[in-house]
């Protein structure tokens, strides 16, 4: 009798441990053309070319979990939506990218970005002949 109660107990623990998370906070925001090798963006501009790939990526600092989404607009239509969920010990970057086969149409674009459903951030990209 007494094994089962220590069981209980220990799946109650690991249960009440699984179901509690930590809110990731969110550092920065960056845009741009290319990535480094940890998903931070390398080449930082909100200005690109017909053949570039635009990347967003939200940094993160200390342990947390959650869902980070992002919406792609051209001219207030939602070109792309993504979700992705996670789950960091540590200081991270979690990418999110858009590109065309044929190239990104020339014009206004805007990326906006969510934590668990909130907006964190949005910036205007401009994609240039």
């Amino acid at each position: 009798m007494r094994a089962i109660v220590l069981f209980l107990a220990a799946l109650v623990l690991v249960a009440t441990a699984a179901c509690s998370r930590e809110p990731l906070k969110v550092a920065t925001i960056q845009v741009g053309r290319t990535l480094n090798s940890d998903n931070s963006v390398g080449t930082i501009t909100n200005r690109f070319r017909p053949g570039d790939t635009m990347h967003a990526a939200v940094i993160t600092e200390g342990p947390g979990a959650g869902e980070l989404s992002v919406r792609w607009l051209s001219n207030g239509r939602v070109l792309t939506e993504e979700k992705k969920s996670v789950r960091y010990n540590d200081r991270a970057a979690t990418e999110f990218h858009m590109n065309f086969a044929g190239g990104l149409p020339p014009g206004q674009y805007r990326v906006e970005l969510f934590l668990d459903g909130q907006e964190i951030g949005a910036r205007d990209l401009t994609v240039e002949p």
